[in-house]
């Protein structure tokens, strides 16, 4: 594990009525959202970055209409829901 550390301005914590813990949650959750989003990272790497088991943050990209299934093609998906 690698451990990444950022300067915030202590008003946003305020602005935010959150404290510290709180705001390394969210910002984990919203990294592994991004990467996983733009396709930069595995499924199970982004749950482990945001501090979640697959299940949740398969739960977590569909609260924030993030899709686990991506197709390029309209046939692509047509074939995947055959074989399904």
């Amino acid at each position: 594990m690698c451990i990444v550390s950022i300067d915030v301005p202590e008003e946003i914590l305020l602005d935010l009525h959150t404290d510290k813990e709180d705001f390394t949650n969210y910002t984990k959750k919203m990294l592994a959202l991004d990467l996983y989003k733009n396709r930069k990272v595995a499924l199970g790497y982004c749950a482990s970055v945001a501090g979640m088991t697959k299940e949740e943050f398969i739960q977590y990209l569909g609260i924030n209409k993030v899709s686990i299934f991506s197709f390029d093609t309209e046939a692509e998906f047509l074939e995947e829901l055959a074989n399904a």
